[in-house]
């Protein structure tokens, strides 16, 4: 119940919330790729559990937002996607991650 002297929460940081980074699909890819240099498609398909066509649909996503950088190389003439993460999508999960503590700590009481 509000109180008197704030009557109403500051949903503020709520409406804040990027909802490309809000879906659990790719808030785990970018969680993965915040705690590597670089990571293939094979690894974030063993690490997140999505289906191929899911997660490339999420890390299509992504890199519209300009989250995560993509490099399409050859090793030994089979083809290797590599992506990263880029210093727009570590702002952003910085960004995410203040958001939600502010959710938590003001809001949750």
């Amino acid at each position: 119940m509000p109180s008197k002297s704030q009557p109403y929460p500051d949903l503020d940081p709520i409406e804040k919330l990027d909802p490309a980074i809000h879906a659990p699909a790719r808030l785990m890819i970018l969680a993965y790729l915040a705690a590597v240099v670089t990571a293939d498609f094979t690894f974030l398909l063993n690490q997140t559990g999505l289906t191929r066509g899911n997660l490339s649909t999420h890390i299509s996503r992504l890199e519209e937002e300009g989250y995560i950088a993509v490099n399409k190389e050859f090793v030994d003439r089979i083809p290797r996607t590599l992506y990263t993460l880029t210093e727009s999508g570590r702002n952003a999960i910085d960004d995410y991650r203040q958001n939600m503590r502010q959710i938590i700590n003001q809001l949750l009481v």
